[in-house]
């Protein structure tokens, strides 16, 4: 048994059973991707895949048990190597950081100004992307930290908390209709065509959910997953924007005008999450912190699992 042949089984899992995309991705052949799933079965004398022909349909049962300690065992793997990285370079290394586009503009270049003038020497990586995809990276081991609104809380492989609390704001165009509606409706706003995010973002859940507890169905007819194409769209007259609050300045924006909507819509919560078990080097621990202070090493390590760096 070795770590190529653990590597596969985890890889041939995530891409469902697909041996072609599982050599790509682990930048092999796909005879070799085979050979190494026989040999491992030979040594185990146990078949891990169910098989019609050469193709493989999917695990067996002992084949499920093994998934979960391979993947046990290639996290662990990784941690041995962030562990040494940590005492052999203290101030020196990579963090990958994934976020959707909405934190990564407006709630994180504050920290991250703060955190590369640290560390100079740490290579940050932030990628943006969907809650989801922001879970599976977390969950495959090809981020350190999410930050995110929705999904995070809900897998439990996954130790989240709480970073801040925003809410929505609704944006007309300067001399709009609904700047003279006090105290602003739902059913003032539903008279006129709504832009605001892609279903799944920036709390679009949220929105929904106060509309239909109203009773009411908003013309949505343009969606985005950036607040500045809302905003634009806005400008143009093209609807009512409702979106993160964070993302609207009268200085940036001045030919909008923000509408007191804080009755309309409840709070929505935006959450920082690592993986439990995963080993964070010391800076992992200090960007968290630079987030949201209360979020000290040890809190953190207490609730992953791990070791303070």
């Amino acid at each position: 048994m070795n770590f190529q042949q653990l590597r596969i089984i985890r890889e041939t899992v995530r891409r469902g059973f697909n041996l072609t995309e599982v050599a790509n991705a682990l930048f092999t052949s796909q005879s070799g991707v085979s050979k190494h799933i026989k040999d491992l079965e030979d040594e185990l004398g146990v078949e891990l895949f169910t098989r019609k022909g050469k193709r493989l349909l999917g695990l067996t049962d002992p084949g499920k048990e093994l998934v979960v300690m391979v993947e046990r065992m290639l996290l662990d793997a990784g941690n041995i190597k962030r562990l040494a990285e940590q005492y052999s370079n203290v101030d020196a290394g990579q963090l990958t950081v994934v976020t959707t586009h909405t934190q990564a503009r407006y709630a994180l270049p504050k920290v991250v100004a703060a955190f590369k003038q640290a560390y100079p020497r740490v290579v940050l990586h932030l990628h943006q992307g969907s809650p989801q995809e922001i879970v599976q990276m977390l969950l495959d081991g090809e981020a350190d930290i999410g930050v995110a609104t929705e999904a995070l809380a809900d897998v439990p492989e996954l130790a989240s908390f709480p970073y801040y609390g925003w809410q929505h704001a609704v944006v007309v165009p300067a001399g709009h209709p609904l700047e003279a509606v006090r105290p602003l409706t739902l059913e003032a706003i539903a008279a006129y065509p709504v832009i605001t995010y892609h279903e799944g973002f920036t709390g679009r859940t949220r929105i929904d959910k106060a509309f239909a507890q109203a009773g009411l169905k908003p013309d949505v007819v343009m969606s985005a997953l950036d607040a500045d194409v809302i905003k634009t769209y806005v400008e143009l007259g093209l609807g009512v924007g409702i979106l993160a609050s964070m993302a609207f300045s009268p200085q940036r924006d001045p030919g909008l005008r923000q509408l007191d909507s804080s009755h309309l819509f409840p709070e929505n919560v935006t959450r920082i999450a690592v993986r439990r078990g995963h080993y964070l080097r010391g800076f992992a621990y200090r960007f968290i912190e630079l987030c949201a202070p209360e979020l000290t090493e040890a809190a953190v390590a207490d609730a992953v699992g791990g070791t303070a760096g």
